[in-house]
């Protein structure tokens, strides 16, 4: 049974080095066990139902150690923790308390904040919201309302003096976010006077007010104990305090400072206690950032000095050694108390048992920690915990401790968003919002839900999508279905498109606006069509299912309507607000936890993760709505608090007997920098950080932890030399000149016969070849139309070309009006020449040649008959045109070689079989550079003085000398096919990864070459 006690308020502290779970237990046990009932009697106020689960651990492990064969536990109740979304134990919210309003759904709050931020901009003259944008400025109301109730704060407030003097010195967004938050509080508050409801945070400072008033006037006969309880909420101070006096109460905090000196507990702030009746509780040099200053609020909240709160003398199971405690609050005073550092004795800055470990990249730091979780491992009953905010940090730790079959579960959990059913159902509620873009529809149709549940049906489905895929490389296709049919046909998996757009007609054709329990109902179909039942199956399906119910029923009853193209984007940021956390059945001595499961937990090792700015400690997300000149006004803490519960939470970890505190340099990001508590640590250590207490055994140990393979030799600069049979190939006009300048893209694309593969739903703008296809097509159609219409216009017929091909809407905005613009001087240049006798023969027109035994085959895009009967070839340029020096040097030599299979070979019309042949004497570039106007003509021949490049008698002999070198060097030679054996060569980029251009380059162009060109 508890001994008497002293009047006034009971009040613990359990030191950090403590390890406060099993050192309460240690303390519970013998204090409150009676005989025949163990602790039942005893009631614990903790936390959140997380720690409840800590407790009980701490409880087992006391029994395990002490040799009980079994204990009746304690009753916990959890406070529950806003952060967690958690609900008041049913001892503090029992099922009697009628007296007390309902709390109203929070979803229904979202929603109804909604429709009241709809109505109020049109009142403020101000443009109304987007709905994505209007539904997060209604979640962030929420908050704000709920930060607002949690101190008590009512709509009046925001009218007191001090507000209105503080909103005066504001700039003028703050004044329309502060007008907007109060009038939709007001009508909200309203709303929820006349269903009968509250808050759910109002609900909860009643029901703490409640109890309080009840234990007050009644002590309840059994012990009550509040333990690990830290926030300051004043309803739940004022709970506490009740507890605190209770006969059999008592409060226990967790890790407050005891040993700080009161000079440097002032420097925290006035941390709620005004400095004089009615003056501020908050002052801007106030340390929110410091770890103690939330339980400095708590305390001052309570009414309870810190000369009071007795420390507790139990130790943990894994309790460190008491220095420790002493150099953590060393570590953490406030800046003024930090001048004692430079005195400082050496018990009072001595961190036995804490390393720091740096490492180069993010996916080096996980592997480091999942090594250093496998190493503790090998002590029997050595419990290991890892311990971080960044929760990418978490996962790769997971995926790494996988290699050696240990199964560890972050129990701070993922967002729904990225789990396998949350990606599902928000891939298909992008397709309905957006259309069946490529990338969306083949990432949908290639989710492992879709077809998982039969491997011989998977497998079918994975061999059609992967020719789809293919099919859809290239130039993005034009909105619709239409288009995707003719990739589905061209892929030649018609029979596997019907099925497949059986699934995407659930998602086609929705209106612009949409209701949302209606778009709910369709997408919980389509999920179901794509998944079947797999969709709701284990923890995210049961999560999202949950969702969708809860927001499908609540937008229902509301009426709640949303544009179908925020409907992606909601969802998203609906399912990024759903933590699903794993079930049981990890490893029973390793746990992974966030900042907020951690707290209370202890183990024999704890690793501190991701210790870099914007992890730990997360930047303070600062109010979107009130100022921090309003939040002071109103007696409300900073964004700047959280910095200080993150430090908080790294002291108690840092109490733990071992400790790792580790970071990388680099995130996926870029440069990362220390944490601010980190620099602290090496700032106490000084000289001892290097020789004591920096990692390097594990850093050592990871270059070494898969096979250990020999450095790879310098890649030489390829030169491959292929068997006469492999290069006797043809030549094609366009790859002459990437022969000659860089035989490698010739070897690799006209002998490996390799092909880039395009991205999916290519950038139109920027793809040239999108752009030549369409003109070239264009052209060779107006061609062969006005032989049986010469009267017909060209830019009427482009623009119905355009439209009929279903081209790229953007394109067509940006684009074709330049493209037409070049077309109509085209057509004048066209009747320009007619008149002087020079007619069009052909277009789009394929010839060939035999020279020296190798076969020369190109595409000619028009063929003209000049006044004298011989031949002009024309090249239409929707890119760069080469310039007279390149062709000279041999680098564009397509023109010439078509001269060439006119005057030796043949071309041959594939439509009509019409034969030309002829010599040619003119050649041209027809691009749309501007030139007084889109569209430009240039000859690849010297014309003047004034020019550079080839003499018209030179041309043709020019390209029989460069074919003749190519054939004799490549194609009946031995010469190998050398990797950019010519720099100035501006070939293309498409085989730079095949031949390894990065490995190599830089010793070709470096001070000691090794490498030289053949």
């Amino acid at each position: 049974m508890a001994e008497p006690r002293k009047p006034g308020p009971l009040v613990y502290s359990i030191a950090a080095h403590r390890g406060f779970a099993d050192a309460l237990v240690a303390g519970l046990v013998p204090r409150y066990r009676e005989e025949g009932f163990g602790l039942a009697r005893l009631t614990l106020l903790v936390p959140s139902s997380r720690a409840a689960r800590t407790l009980s651990e701490a409880f087992i492990r006391h029994a395990g150690a002490t040799g009980e064969g079994g204990l009746l536990m304690p009753r916990m109740i959890a406070v529950g923790d806003l952060d967690l979304d958690e609900k008041l134990g049913a001892a503090l919210d029992p099922l009697g308390a009628s007296d007390i309003p309902p709390a109203c759904d929070p979803v229904r709050r979202w929603l109804t904040l909604d429709r009241l931020v709809a109505e109020e901009p049109a009142e403020e003259g101000m443009d109304a919201l987007p709905g994505r944008a209007r539904l997060n400025l209604a979640r962030e109301m929420a908050r704000t309302i709920d930060r607002l109730l949690v101190e008590e704060k009512e709509v009046a407030d925001l009218l007191g003096e001090a507000v209105l003097d503080s909103v005066a010195g504001l700039a003028e967004h703050w004044k329309r976010s502060i007008r907007l938050f109060a009038r939709v509080n007001l009508r909200w508050q309203a709303e929820l006077a006349e269903m009968g409801q509250v808050d759910a945070a109002t609900r909860r400072n009643l029901l703490f007010a409640r109890a309080a008033r009840r234990w007050k006037e009644a002590p309840p006969p059994n012990p009550i104990v509040a333990v690990g309880v830290t926030s300051a909420s004043p309803a739940l101070a004022r709970l506490l305090r009740v507890i605190a006096e209770l006969p059999q109460g008592a409060v226990v905090l967790p890790d407050l400072d005891l040993a700080m000196d009161d000079e440097a507990w002032e420097e925290l702030g006035l941390a709620g206690a005004s400095a004089e009746p009615g003056g501020p509780v908050f002052a801007p040099g106030d340390a929110l950032t410091h770890p103690q200053y939330h339980l400095k609020l708590l305390l001052n909240r309570m009414g309870v000095n810190r000369a009071e709160v007795q420390q507790w003398h139990r130790r943990g199971i894994a309790a460190a050694d008491p220095a420790r405690a002493r150099a953590i609050s060393s570590l953490f005073l406030p800046p003024q108390a930090s001048r004692a550092w430079e005195a400082l004795e050496a018990n009072r800055r001595r961190l036995d048992g804490v390393r720091l470990m740096a490492s180069a990249t993010i996916e080096e730091e996980a592997q480091g920690i999942a090594l250093l979780v496998r190493q503790a491992l090998e002590q029997p009953e050595k419990r290991v915990a890892v311990v971080t905010a960044d929760r990418g940090l978490a996962r790769r730790v997971v995926q790494h401790l996988e290699r050696w079959n240990i199964a560890a579960d972050d129990s701070a959990g993922r967002p729904l968003a990225l789990t396998p059913a949350g990606r599902l159902f928000g891939l298909i509620a992008e397709i309905a919002a957006n259309g069946p873009e490529p990338a969306r529809l083949v990432a949908a149709f290639g989710h492992p839900l879709l077809r998982g549940w039969d491997e011989a049906a998977r497998r079918d489905w994975l061999k059609g999508l992967r020719a789809f895929d293919r099919s859809l490389r290239g130039p993005a296709l034009a909105p619709g279905m239409e288009p995707l049919r003719k990739a589905a046909a061209k892929a030649k998996v018609t029979a596997w498109w019907e099925d497949a757009e059986a699934l995407v007609a659930l998602l086609a054709d929705w209106p612009k606006e949409i209701a949302l329990a209606e778009a709910l109902a369709k997408l919980s179909a389509a999920a179901e069509a794509f998944a079947h039942g797999a969709v709701w199956e284990r923890e995210d399906g049961r999560a999202l299912g949950q969702m969708v119910e809860e927001l499908r029923g609540t937008a229902e009853a509301l009426g709640t309507r949303i544009e179908t193209a925020d409907l992606g984007g909601v969802l998203r940021d609906a399912m990024e607000a759903v933590a699903v956390r794993p079930g049981y059945g990890g490893h029973p001595r390793v746990a992974i936890y966030g900042l907020l499961e951690a707290r209370m937990a202890r183990a024999d090792l704890v690793i501190c993760g991701g210790l870099n700015e914007g992890s730990w400690p997360q930047p303070p997300g600062a109010d979107a709505l009130l100022a921090p000149a309003i939040l002071r006004a109103l007696g409300i803490p900073g964004a700047e608090f959280r910095i200080g519960l993150a430090a908080h939470d790294l002291a108690g970890a840092m109490g733990a007997p071992q400790v790792m505190l580790s970071r990388s340099l680099r995130d996926a990001e870029g440069p990362t920098l220390p944490s601010r508590f980190l620099l602290r640590v090496e700032a106490l250590l000084g000289d001892d950080l290097d020789k004591e207490h920096r990692e390097r055994a594990i850093p050592h140990l990871l270059p070494h932890l898969d096979r250990l393979r020999p450095p790879a030799p310098d890649y030489p600069r390829p030169a491959p030399d292929p068997g006469p049979s492999l290069r006797d190939v043809p030549i094609k006009v366009t790859a002459l000149d990437r022969l000659l300048g860089d035989p490698y893209q010739f070897y690799a694309q006209a002998i490996l016969g390799l092909r880039r593969l395009d991205p999916l739903a290519n950038d139109p703008f920027s793809d040239p070849a999108l752009r030549g296809t369409l003109v070239h097509d264009l052209l060779d159609k107006w061609h062969r139309a006005k032989r049986d219409e010469p009267g017909l216009a060209l830019a009427p017929f482009a623009a119905a070309h355009f439209k009929a091909e279903r081209v790229h809407p953007l394109f067509r905005a940006l684009w074709q009006p330049r493209l037409i613009a070049g077309l109509e001087r085209f057509e004048q240049w066209i009747a320009d020449d007619v008149a002087e006798g020079r007619t069009v023969l052909a277009t789009e027109i394929d010839g060939a040649m035999t020279f020296e035994g190798v076969k020369v085959q190109g595409r000619a895009d028009r063929i003209d008959r000049l006044a004298d009967g011989s031949l002009a070839i024309v090249d239409y340029k929707t890119g760069r045109v080469p310039t007279k020096e390149e062709v000279e040097a041999g680098y564009a030599l397509q023109l010439g070689l078509l001269g060439l299979i006119a005057e030796r070979g043949t071309f041959t019309d594939r439509k009509t079989s019409e034969v030309v042949q002829g010599h040619a004497t003119k050649f041209e570039y027809w691009s749309f550079k501007k030139d007084e106007g889109f569209g430009k003509r240039e000859s690849p021949m010297k014309l003047s003085s004034r020019e550079k490049g080839l003499l018209p008698d030179a041309f043709l002999p020019h390209h029989i000398a460069k074919l003749e070198e190519a054939i004799r060097r490549f194609i009946k030679g031995s010469d190998p096919f050398t990797a950019r054996a010519n720099p100035d060569y501006k070939g293309y980029t498409d085989y730079d990864q095949l031949m390894r251009l990065d490995e190599w380059l830089v010793r070709m162009t470096g001070p000691e070459s090794k490498d030289s060109a053949p």
